[in-house]
């Protein structure tokens, strides 16, 4: 039985040290290198009994130096806790309304959640794309309604009717892009709840709004910061839709990534880039989980 909890507990250590830290720890290698021509000199050297290691750290100083990337890093964490916000305040009642309904409709309400991953997901922004521009029947609908006044106003477009290549676009996109990733860890944790503690509750005088907010929302505490995590992460370093939907108020650090990358050709850069990012969502998230863990033994 030991040798099968170990070999159980063994096989997704076994599977992030293949697909995360050993290619996190080749971009780590990159960034730290001087790029030749079309290939990487090697950090650590052997020559006529010396043994000599070369760490290259200007991209990481650069990176704290220009503007360009300290604002494209706040932008992107910005819209990703924007996304993550609306996402949570419309998957909330959507999967509330999920684990509370027949268990026969149940499957229908699921099938509904997942059906737009059964379309490419580039077609999918890409029909956001026409549905927002001039003549689009979304464009024609908020212009009918007069929408555009308040987003003006709120300065997420700039002019009436001019609602493509927006903040506006962009946060459109990727809330109905990840909305479907706060609603499924939400239901699966809602449909498991006992609900004799909300009878309880009502049974003590509870209104059903200070029992939901006092009984509901605390044992969907673990669904919520899941599914957050899973739209802010990809979020942070989401490129398609800034791309095809933002525009120059909305540069994210994806769309310089792409541009160190395949641009500049500057892969040491690029990749260092992609380190700060990628400690941006990993540092934050490992302290939270202390946290929490803390949290559970004290409560314990």
């Amino acid at each position: 039985m030991r040798w099968s909890a170990r070999t159980l507990i063994g096989i997704p250590y076994l599977w992030l040290l293949a697909f995360f830290m050993l290619p996190f720890l080749i971009v780590v290698k990159i960034s730290v290198s001087e790029m030749e021509v079309v290939s990487f000199q090697d950090i650590v050297t052997w020559v006529d009994g010396v043994l000599s290691i070369k760490i290259k750290l200007s991209n990481y100083l650069y990176i704290t130096q220009d503007a360009l990337y300290f604002t494209t890093y706040l932008v992107s964490l910005k819209y990703a806790a924007i996304t993550a916000g609306l996402c949570l305040l419309i998957g909330y009642p959507f999967a509330y309304f999920m684990a509370r309904a027949d268990q026969s409709v149940q499957p229908a309400l699921l099938m509904m959640v997942m059906l737009p991953f059964w379309t490419s997901f580039l077609l999918r922004v890409y029909a956001w794309k026409a549905l927002l521009s001039a003549g689009g029947w979304v464009s024609g609908l908020l212009s009918a309604l007069g929408v555009d006044h308040l987003l003006v106003a709120l300065n997420l477009i700039p002019g009436p009717g001019q609602y493509l290549n927006t903040p506006f676009s962009l946060v459109l996109g990727m809330v109905y892009t990840y909305v479907p990733f706060m609603i499924l860890p939400l239901y699966a944790n809602l449909s498991k709840m006992d609900t004799r503690l909300l009878e309880a509750a009502y049974n003590l005088g509870a209104t059903p709004w200070v029992a939901f907010w006092t009984v509901t929302v605390p044992l969907s505490r673990a669904g919520i910061v899941a599914g957050t995590m899973l739209v802010f992460i990809p979020c942070v370093g989401e490129y398609v839709i800034p791309e095809l939907l933002g525009g120059p108020q909305t540069l994210m650090i994806g769309r310089v990534l792409w541009d160190e990358f395949f641009a500049n050709n500057d892969w040491p850069m690029a990749s260092s880039v992609a380190v700060v990012m990628i400690l941006l969502i990993i540092v934050p998230l490992a302290l939270f989980n202390k946290a929490q863990a803390e949290s559970r033994e004290g409560a314990r």
